[in-house]
């Protein structure tokens, strides 16, 4: 006879790992002395090579791609990146207007594929297993785009990937007398892909928290997410850093409270009373 799975499992994740040596060093020491269980790489940031260093050294830590394709730096050349990428070489910012230039110009899709089979390509040169797949900005929601990340990640052994849905009461539960907004504009896009996904047979969470709070996941939240964690599989992502000042920073994210929060006393004795199995996609995939 097997055993019952558990009621609540968990995933915490830091997103952006690789972008700077800041945001290596708040994962290493969230994964050792914190509760991060998992982090997403940039490939082709600045300081992808000193992620990769860090995480071959630490084996339990759970590492997945998290796909570029606005705000950052190509894999491939800017060159063979002509509607992607801006006069400075960076993959574009202008997201909504990218998203529509997918839908009605064939030559970008087929940029964008390739760019995607790059970095995935480059995922794989690292020799890290492959835990979970998720995108900068969650621009992998986009109807196109999710098609082409479902077909290129089978060839990489993708086997989950992050479907950006979360639960109001949840916030509301964690930070009395908050009044979250609906996330209307990505809601049903969340929802298609987590179909498609699970046509797939990939594994998805059943929540995720870190959406609406994005950037100011403070210790105080996340203790009242923790302390208020849903039955199921949730995945509850940060952006850490050990301090700002680094190229391709968010503008306001809080990043040292965000750090913060995942090695306070108070965030490790929540996650103790909830009762919570902890661990990467891949430990609740098997």
């Amino acid at each position: 006879m097997t055993n019952p799975a558990p009621r609540k499992r968990l995933v915490v994740t830091s997103d952006d790992f690789g972008l700077s040596t800041q945001v290596n060093e708040a994962v290493e020491r969230a994964h050792c002395d914190g509760i991060l269980t998992t982090a997403s790489l940039m490939v082709s940031a600045p300081g992808a090579a000193d992620a990769v260093a860090r995480a071959r050294a630490m084996p339990s830590l759970r590492v997945g791609l998290h796909l570029v394709m606005v705000e950052a730096w190509p894999t491939l050349p800017a060159a063979d990146l002509p509607d992607l990428t801006d006069g400075a070489g960076l993959l574009r910012a202008d997201q909504a207007k990218l998203g529509l230039d997918l839908a009605r110009n064939v030559r970008a899709r087929r940029q964008l594929a390739a760019e995607i089979r790059a970095q995935f390509e480059a995922y794989r040169a690292t020799g890290l297993p492959l835990d979970h797949v998720n995108a900068h900005k969650h621009f992998h929601i986009h109807p196109i785009i999710a098609g082409i990340v479902l077909k290129i990640g089978r060839d990489y052994g993708m086997r989950a990937i992050r479907v950006p849905r979360e639960s109001r009461e949840a916030l509301r539960r964690a930070e009395p007398g908050s009044r979250p907004g609906l996330a209307l504009d990505t809601a049903p896009w969340a929802a298609l892909l987590r179909a498609r996904a699970r046509r797939a047979g990939l594994l998805t969470p059943d929540g995720v928290l870190g959406l609406a709070w994005s950037g100011a996941m403070t210790p105080a939240r996340v203790e009242g997410l923790l302390r208020h964690l849903p039955d199921g599989l949730t995945e509850l992502y940060l952006h850490p850093a050990t301090a700002g000042g680094f190229p391709g920073e968010a503008a306001g994210y809080a990043y040292a409270e965000e750090f913060a929060a995942l090695v306070a006393p108070e965030s490790r004795a929540a996650l103790a009373a909830s009762g919570a199995v902890t661990g990467g996609f891949s430990d609740f995939a098997r």
